[in-house]
């Protein structure tokens, strides 16, 4: 049997874009009451549902933790062997039944009555006993399901979904969560990285292939070769740098007729080299620098020139740094 597998993707894509946009046109006030709800609670916001319900309510958990709501999933079966602890004054739940009458959430709802904790629930039907008791609730309005037979969540869960995440964003508007605020929750990421890693935390301090001007050349290619840096740092009487000598400088050196081994380094040096004083600057803009003058290595000194370390563009590449 043959089967139009893209034209039936497309057609599970199509009922599940309708379903959102139909519910689109009908969401109200519901969801600005919750969300005055969620801003005024002093707590956590615990998410909980059965079954697909549950899965979705977990993702949309760890979404609100991630977005600055503190929050976590705690399943109905659990809450009632014991877990139900974990709900305390302050709190809010958002609890998710497409019906309204999952067995399990309905059993747990009264003990979240019985704490005084403000309830949103999330239901296709409002009449249902999870509609009735919900302080607000959020309809899941599902024109039908994806699934061919009508059974398996999927526009529905689809919908349960971006709703959470509609939450989520009229929640960190109204915190005004900052893309800084949102690296501190992600640290490990790159958005973290690229806010919080400084040029310090990646340069090079020991070890530095470092000549003095005079030095031969035949000498400091040697340098070069223990640096593995593929660049020698030159400095003069003082200690201040007054240029760099890579081995594309020394291959292009080859070519003059003048070329001597003998002669100093600083003749075939490439003179002024792009430095910074900044060590606080941070890494990705660094690497914003390196990229826009084409070069490998951003030396960083002090305010008088004095070398306090260097930043090459692989140790930004290996620490997953982006412009």
């Amino acid at each position: 049997m043959n089967h139009d597998f893209p034209a039936i993707a497309k057609n599970v894509l199509s009922i599940e874009a309708q379903t959102l946009s139909h519910a689109r046109t009908l969401l109200g006030d519901e969801i600005a009451h919750a969300v005055e709800l969620i801003l005024t609670c002093k707590g956590k916001l615990i998410v909980t549902g059965v079954g697909k319900s549950g899965l979705v309510g977990a993702k949309i958990a760890a979404t609100f933790a991630s977005t600055g709501t503190p929050s976590f999933f705690l399943h109905p079966t659990e809450a009632m062997h014991g877990d139900l602890g974990m709900i305390g004054a302050g709190d809010a739940v958002l609890a998710i039944s497409l019906s309204g009458e999952s067995e399990e959430l309905v059993r747990m709802l009264p003990h979240i009555k019985r704490f005084a904790v403000p309830l949103i629930g999330m239901t296709q039907n409002a009449a249902s006993t999870l509609g009735r008791l919900s302080d607000v609730c959020i309809g899941l309005h599902v024109l039908r399901e994806a699934c061919p037979l009508g059974a398996a969540p999927t526009s529905s869960t689809t919908l349960t979904l971006a709703l959470g995440d509609a939450l989520a964003v009229c929640l960190m508007e109204a915190r005004g969560f900052a893309q800084s605020d949102f690296a501190s929750f992600h640290p490990g990421g790159s958005l973290g990285r690229r806010l919080f890693v400084k040029v310090g935390d990646l340069m090079r301090t020991q070890k530095l292939p470092i000549v003095h001007q005079n030095t031969p050349l035949r000498e400091a290619l040697l340098r070069i070769s223990e640096g593995r840096l593929g660049t020698v740092l030159i400095t003069d009487d003082e200690g201040r740098l007054v240029g760099i000598a890579s081995d594309g400088d020394i291959r292009r050196a080859l070519m003059r007729s003048d070329f001597s081994l003998e002669h100093e380094v600083l003749r075939y040096a490439t003179h002024g080299p792009k430095t910074i004083s900044n060590a606080t600057m941070l890494a990705s803009e660094a690497l914003a620098l390196i990229e826009s003058y084409k070069i490998q290595l951003l030396v960083v000194t002090d305010e008088a020139q004095q070398i306090q370390g260097v930043l090459h563009l692989h140790d930004l590449v290996e620490a997953g740094i982006k412009s």
